[in-house]
């Protein structure tokens, strides 16, 4: 296999993806012909055949690492404690591995004037409130999202604010508050009622599912600026995913996402090889609905096929997965600061403090080392600048155990892509960009 380019059918025909750029080209019959025979004599027909059509030249992305990047984005880890016992948590039940404890105002304080300090003006801004579960800490994120607001209008710097919750603690004035900073509120939520309850506990054992329904019903009302987004950890246990995907929209979420789970405490709620078939096989008959729906002019909200959509369609192309370690950082309930939100208390993943600010040596050896173009096989797959190289944490700690499932759900993203772009078009118009 060959990293420079990918293969792929649609309902229209065949075509091509330049890796380098993320490129997308029809193929003719006879183009398609010369494209196989070059995949099968090796690299050197490859690379003849782009430069016969004009499609090698100066790349898009080379080996050079970020380095000091500006930040701008944070998210405070305002409650490392938590109300249920999930088993699948990353953060080992919201404690990150130590004593339970919250966020003190100094911390929070200073996290934000670092962040809105440095961002200079014009520029903009994200705060992100998480846990555990960060309305155990309610008062803190009022008094953070007010003292940001304040901080970042003198100096022309645009702040956004969003939160991620279990929503068994949300009260009728949080809709309230939400909806006037313009929150993005990701609600974990595992699916149908049954399914939920057998992953998503308290911790005395009783299932979490009716009481978030109920708590999440001012909130899903009162979304007009804000915008209430639900999140599903997939495990072996909750694989139906077309059945919760339409009970989650029909609550009335604006958006519904999906992440398997790779790297937790208990081995046997990770996804495995069988498993991560299932789910893709799962994602592809929700990206058919998706399709099927866009078409008919009916909104359906699954978010892991409108995100990849919006990507192609931008001609999105990244040598990281993510901001982790680069525009964004996690603040730990004490101060600390790491790559991201799931490195929190993580040594591996830490680089500095609110107190004295980043340490400049680690961050860049950081983004050195995780570049895609140093991490194997990555620097040999056609996916590698959709993909960016995974999940950091989970590669770290668990290894690459999704690559197929990674490749086998962009083949299915770029080929409908190209559908919408034949048989709706305006569905990218409506949401800019261009490829």
């Amino acid at each position: 296999m060959t990293g420079a380019v990918h293969r792929f059918a649609s309902r229209h025909g065949r075509h091509l993806l330049v890796a380098d750029g993320s490129r997308i080209y029809d193929l003719d019959a006879q183009l398609d012909r010369e494209l196989a025979e070059a995949l099968d004599m090796g690299a050197p027909a490859l690379d003849a055949f782009l430069a016969r059509y004009g499609l090698s030249g100066v790349r898009y992305i080379d080996d050079q690492p970020l380095t000091d990047p500006p930040v701008r984005a944070i998210s405070l880890a305002i409650a490392q404690k938590c109300n249920l016992g999930c088993a699948y948590c990353y953060a080992q039940g919201g404690e990150f591995g130590g004593a339970a404890k919250s966020m003190p105002w100094p911390v929070a304080r200073d996290a934000v004037l670092r962040l809105i300090e440095e961002a200079g003006a014009g520029a903009r801004v994200n705060i992100a409130f998480m846990g555990g579960e960060p309305l155990i800490n309610r008062d803190l994120i009022r008094r953070a999202t007010t003292f940001a607001r304040a901080q970042a209008r003198p100096r022309n710097v645009g702040v956004s604010f969003s939160i991620t919750t279990n929503a068994t603690l949300l009260r009728e004035d949080d809709a309230a508050f939400f909806e006037e900073h313009g929150f993005a509120v990701t609600v974990s939520i595992d699916g149908t009622p049954d399914a939920h309850d057998r992953l998503r506990r308290f911790r005395k054992g009783s299932g979490s599912y009716d009481l978030i329904v109920r708590r999440l019903a001012p909130l899903l009302a009162a979304q007009r600026r804000m915008q209430v987004s639900a999140r599903v950890t997939v495990t072996p246990l909750n694989l139906a995913l077309t059945e919760t995907l339409d009970h989650l929209i029909g609550l009335g979420f604006q958006s519904v996402g999906f992440a398997p789970m790779l790297n937790g405490p208990d081995r046997a709620l990770e996804l495995d090889a069988a498993s991560l078939e299932t789910m893709l096989a799962e994602m592809i008959a929700c990206a058919r609905k998706f399709e099927t729906e866009v078409v008919a002019g009916r909104p359906y909200p699954f978010s892991n096929m409108m995100e990849a959509l919006r990507q192609i369609h931008r001609g999105a192309h990244r040598p990281y997965p993510c901001g982790a370690g680069a525009g964004y950082f996690g603040v730990s309930a004490d101060g600390g600061l790491f790559a991201c939100h799931r490195f929190v208390e993580d040594p591996a993943g830490r680089l500095g403090d609110v107190a004295h600010g980043l340490d400049r040596g680690k961050r860049n050896d950081w983004l050195a080392a995780r570049h895609v173009h140093r991490q194997s096989p990555c620097d040999t797959c056609w996916a590698r600048y959709l993909c960016g190289g995974g999940c950091h944490h989970e590669v770290i700690h668990r290894g690459r155990s999704a690559c197929d499932f990674i490749r086998g759900w962009l083949d299915v993203c770029l080929a409908s892509y190209v559908n919408l772009m034949e048989q709706r078009p305006d569905f990218f118009i409506a949401r800019g960009g261009a490829h």
